[in-house]
């Protein structure tokens, strides 16, 4: 079995989230469809509808979430010592070689990646060019928007 690397802090989060979609979201759905379901015919329920589309949502979700968990790596990025070699877990200081702009990324595992809190998946064109350079390095890869340049300016563990 092929084991997905997470972070702690990223294993933490998720079981965060399927803690409040099993305690919260789930029984606030079944309470919906039950009042929904008390309001006759089924067929033409808009309500009823909304809140069975909503429950198979939170449910594979719950699904998604439960398979991760079960079988993801999770490593403490916290107890890495690589020194100045970026590997899975690493937070990289980047500055663009064409803007002279500064952006800080984690390298993290693919469901714990969210690009609006600086969380890069470990499969992402970037993260791959990243892995095994050291401070100071120059990589070069295919954005969305073309070709990037970036300068590696700082890598840290925490």
């Amino acid at each position: 079995m092929n084991r997905a690397p997470m972070t702690k802090k990223g294993a933490e989060r998720l079981r965060k989230e399927l803690d409040r979609l099993k305690s919260e979201e789930r029984p606030r759905i079944i309470e919906a469809i039950a009042e929904a379901r008390a309001h006759g015919d089924l067929k033409e329920n808009a309500e009823y509808h909304a809140a069975r589309e909503q429950q198979s949502f939170i449910e594979g979700r719950i699904n998604e979430l439960e398979a991760a968990l079960s079988t993801a790596q999770v490593i403490d990025t916290s107890t890495l010592n690589a020194g100045n070699k970026i590997v899975f877990g690493a937070i990289v200081d980047l500055e663009d070689e064409d803007s002279g702009d500064e952006v800080t990324y984690q390298i993290v595992g693919d469901l714990e990646a969210d690009i609006k809190q600086n969380l890069i998946a470990v499969t992402s064109p970037i993260a791959r060019a990243l892995i095994g350079r050291l401070e100071g390095d120059s990589i070069e890869f295919e954005a969305p928007r073309g070709v990037k340049n970036y300068e590696i300016i700082g890598v840290r563990y925490e």
